[in-house]
């Protein structure tokens, strides 16, 4: 089951690139449509946002660990990654997990608050 994603997000395009960043978003989708056929991702999220100044939309892939990375080392979607970042402001790839994975590190981080001294 997944339990790692990877949370890409961008904010507007690059005035006068729009038509490319529009080619650059559909070919980043049917590089995770394959990879989810081909069962090298479980899936992935699009959303498309209201107009706003700071987030024009985000995709998040979904799988395990080893999937994540091999998603994020693979040369088409790291070729894909370079096109957008020429054609879109303010892309962002941030790792995260979901699902399972939230209780493990919520368990961390409640370790990490009991060793922070007490202020009373």
């Amino acid at each position: 089951m997944a339990d790692h994603l990877l949370f890409m997000s961008w904010s507007n395009p690059v005035r006068g690139l729009e038509e490319r960043a529009v080619e650059v978003f559909n070919d980043a989708l049917g590089i995770l449509g394959r990879r989810q056929q081909q069962g090298k991702i479980e899936g992935f999220d699009v959303a498309l946002m209201e107009p706003n100044g700071e987030l024009g939309g985000y995709i998040a892939a979904r799988g395990t660990a080893e999937q994540i990375t091999a998603l994020r080392t693979d040369e088409e979607f790291m070729r894909n990654t370079i096109d957008a970042q020429l054609c879109v402001e303010d892309i962002r790839h941030i790792e995260g997990v979901t699902n399972e994975a939230i209780s493990e590190q919520m368990g961390m981080y409640t370790e990490a608050v009991g060793r922070i001294p007490s202020r009373a």
